[in-house]
């Protein structure tokens, strides 16, 4: 399928977008995302893997609307999974009003 990522045309196609993401680890990611395999990969490290281009380049909508057209499933992380888990030093700082680290 072609379809336009940042002003430049690719010819992407499910096989391929497999492919290219095997081995590559998921981010920890806010916003949209897109399931390949088991994973669920953010929009922006998919886009910049297949097109190899800079994440400031493109938009997540378009790699989003690409995403859709091959066949992957593509959501919005729910606000639930958002939420950061603190270990137990990173607790007792907060509790005694010192700023958490990250």
């Amino acid at each position: 399928m072609r379809c336009v990522i940042a002003r430049f045309p690719f010819e992407l196609t499910k096989s391929s977008v497999l492919e290219s993401m095997k081995g590559i680890k998921p981010e920890p990611g806010t916003g949209e995302f897109v399931t390949i395999g088991r994973r669920h990969y953010p929009v922006k490290q998919v886009g910049q893997v297949i097109t190899r281009q800079d994440r400031r380049d493109f938009s997540a909508g378009e790699v989003l609307r690409a995403m859709t057209q091959l066949g992957f499933t593509c959501r919005t992380l729910p606000k639930a999974a958002l939420v950061r888990v603190l270990n137990s030093l990173q607790q007792a700082s907060a509790m005694l009003g010192t700023p958490v680290s990250v």
